[in-house]
């Protein structure tokens, strides 16, 4: 089953939000938050369906992206505003809470709503990114990782060294990305393979390189990944990320010491008790968590875990969306089952 896809925008005195939505209004939401350098339309293959299930899926464009608004400040794309962002779509459903779901760095605004929030989550499933009670920075997630694979005296910030670079040279970073942004799109909206696992990602060396494809150079131009974007996908993406540029996207980035003392103020609801599922992308070797230790605190923080896994890359939603949806189905069955709409 699937249903059609509506666009809608809501308002408030400090934000703006653009969202797409199928299924009836009546359903019960379940809201899919995009991650870096994404879209609504990330989740294309996941609307329709969980729509037609009779649910209210939602994908908003997430602050600084696409058609929602866009701050030209670092610490407007703090974790605590994109939270409040998410908090006033949900209100503007009429809904008391919802079923969050998110990617890359929508998983750790998911997290943190959970965390800050436990009150407007009926469950919390994230792809890739798994729960950092601390907040997601480099600082909490350094010591995770694998010193197999990342030595510390080669790779001092293991395959976090891009996230020092956009501290370090932000406006190299977003140079780049902006040189030829269809080039960019077609480069990161990748299919994952086995062929990189226990080798050090490419994102470890990007402070060594002078930047994400060398200093001042323009992402290589690749042929497009048919099994992730058909030529009307990268059209949308190059023109949403053209519009606005990098600046807001990559500012998430910029935000660590924030991020971290607002996850320290809800350090007393860290232990997550309602239902959470994890999905694994076995070939993300950015986010490698099945062999390392990164996903160890999410499992000692969360009463009620579900995990499953994906062989797929990053954009596993994109790339493997039948294997995506049936996790999340599987999971709203069996965890979550007085939810399940009456047909």
């Amino acid at each position: 089953m699937s249903h059609s896809v509506e666009e809608r925008v809501t308002k408030s005195a400090r934000h703006a939000t653009f969202y797409l939505a199928s299924g009836p209004e009546a359903g019960t939401p379940i809201i899919f938050v995009h991650g870096w350098p994404e879209l609504s339309i990330s989740w294309r293959h996941q609307l329709p369906v969980f729509g037609g299930l009779g649910f209210r899926a939602i994908a908003p464009d997430m602050r600084g992206y696409g058609r929602s608004s866009v701050y030209n400040r670092h610490e407007d794309y703090a974790q605590e505003h994109i939270v409040a962002d998410m908090i006033e779509l949900l209100d503007s459903l009429g809904a008391d809470k919802a079923i969050w779901v998110g990617h890359d760095w929508g998983a750790p605004v998911v997290w943190s709503l959970a965390q800050q929030h436990p009150e407007r989550c009926h469950g919390v499933a994230a792809l890739c990114v798994p729960y950092i009670p601390d907040g997601f920075a480099p600082e909490t997630i350094l010591p995770l990782a694998d010193r197999t694979i990342y030595p510390e005296s080669a790779f001092p910030a293991a395959q976090w060294d891009y996230m020092l670079f956009y501290r370090e040279n932000f406006a190299a970073a977003c140079a780049g990305f902006e040189a030829d942004v269809r080039a960019t799109v077609k480069l990161l909206f990748r299919s994952g393979s086995p062929d990189g696992q226990g080798q050090p990602a490419a994102t470890a060396y990007t402070r060594a390189r002078g930047g994400w494809f060398g200093p001042g150079a323009p992402a290589p131009d690749l042929p497009r990944d048919d099994s992730v974007l058909t030529f009307e996908d990268e059209n949308r993406y190059v023109e949403g990320l053209t519009r606005n540029g990098f600046f807001g996207p990559d500012s998430w980035y910029m935000n660590g010491p924030a991020n971290m003392a607002y996850a320290a103020g809800a350090a007393a609801r860290a232990h997550l008790p309602m239902p959470a599922l994890f999905i694994h992308a076995a070939y993300d070797h950015v986010c490698a968590t099945l062999d390392s230790r990164l996903a160890d605190p999410m499992r000692a923080h969360c009463a009620d875990l579900t995990e499953a896994t994906v062989a797929s890359g990053h954009w596993m939603a994109q790339e493997k969306p039948a294997e995506v949806n049936a996790a999340l189905a599987r999971w709203l069955a069996a965890r979550l089952p007085d939810l399940w709409p009456v047909t």
